[in-house]
């Protein structure tokens, strides 16, 4: 499933799904519910910063406009998969005055050292290879050509693999994770920063040092996620696409209260509140690019994420 939207810069939510459940909840969680109910009338809400790039979007340099162009051509809307109701859940969105969430919702099960979770190597993926192939394909239509002048990305949460395109090159490529000799494997980076941003959301960048920002399956690990958003937003340049993608399933005992206790479309509408709350993005807009539905993982970018990764030994949050 994708996030996409117009502002300074652009963001991308991306996401996987199968089946999509609505859950029961208490504070927060009641708006989540009726947002998600009115989402299969009105469609699918917009976030600020997220991916789409669309009329009015502000770019820099001659790739940002023709990225521009084309997705006014809907380009990004050719990779959604036709009639999920993921693709309508930001249209036409009212978000509440203020933030919706209360600080118990980005609790885990597990709230021991992350860096101890993380302290050893998983040479694994998260999602399975359909999956993968989808959001990879997906990069390909977004990114920068490789090895274009000055441009420069970050992957945030970023492991042994960014399922970058094959080959794919740039003079800065930037990986931000928690596991050093992970980071050190990992064939497209340039440059890596092992830091804990449950601990340290601050990036250690300068502003407007990125054109694009990418994350894998990662973001419902995030329990400052406005913090992070928000530094997301200073770190990009004007008119760069952030990229955000999940599947349904995680680490259930480190991923955050409110993810694992709601279902698909709920996720896409927390990550659209996270661009929305941070201010400084576009209105973001979700894609489904799941591959197979109901055969592989979602494409909210894991197998059901956008985020594509397969793991040895998987925790599911949701349903298959």
């Amino acid at each position: 499933m994708l996030l996409h939207s117009n502002a300074c810069n652009t963001k991308l939510l991306t996401t996987f799904n199968n089946n999509h459940r609505l859950l029961s909840l208490n504070g927060g969680r009641h708006w989540l519910e009726s947002c998600c109910r009115s989402s299969f009338r009105c469609g699918s809400p917009s976030l600020s910063k997220t991916f789409r790039i669309s009329r009015g979007f502000i770019v820099r340099g001659s790739f940002w406009q023709a990225l521009a162009m084309a997705a006014q051509g809907n380009l990004f809307s050719a990779f959604a998969r036709p009639k999920s109701p993921i693709n309508e859940v930001l249209k036409n969105v009212e978000w509440p005055e203020k933030f919706p969430f209360k600080e118990e919702d980005f609790q885990r099960f597990d709230e021991s050292s992350d860096s101890l979770f993380y302290s050893t190597p998983r040479f694994v993926t998260h999602i399975d290879d359909p999956a993968i192939a989808a959001l990879t394909k997906f990069y390909s239509a977004v990114f920068p050509p490789s090895n274009s002048p000055g441009v420069c990305l970050l992957d945030l949460c970023s492991s042994w693999v960014s399922h970058y395109p094959k080959g794919y090159k740039q003079d800065k490529i930037v990986g931000l994770g928690m596991n050093e000799e992970e980071l050190q494997r990992n064939p497209v980076l340039t440059d890596y920063v092992v830091q804990d941003l449950n601990v340290n959301p601050k990036l250690p960048f300068g502003d407007n040092s990125f054109d694009a920002i990418t994350n894998a399956v990662s973001v419902d690990y995030l329990n400052k996620p406005i913090d992070v958003f928000k530094e997301m937003q200073r770190v990009l340049k004007p008119g760069g696409l952030a990229i955000m993608s999940f599947s349904n399933r995680c680490f259930w005992t480190k991923a955050i209260s409110i993810w694992t206790s709601t279902g698909d479309v709920d996720h896409v509408w927390i990550v659209g509140a996270y661009f929305h709350y941070a201010g400084g993005f576009d209105p973001p807009e979700a894609l489904d690019i799941s591959p197979n539905p109901g055969r592989s993982d979602p494409m909210k970018r894991r197998k059901r994420e956008i985020i594509l990764k397969r793991g040895a030994t998987h925790h599911f949050c949701g349903e298959m």
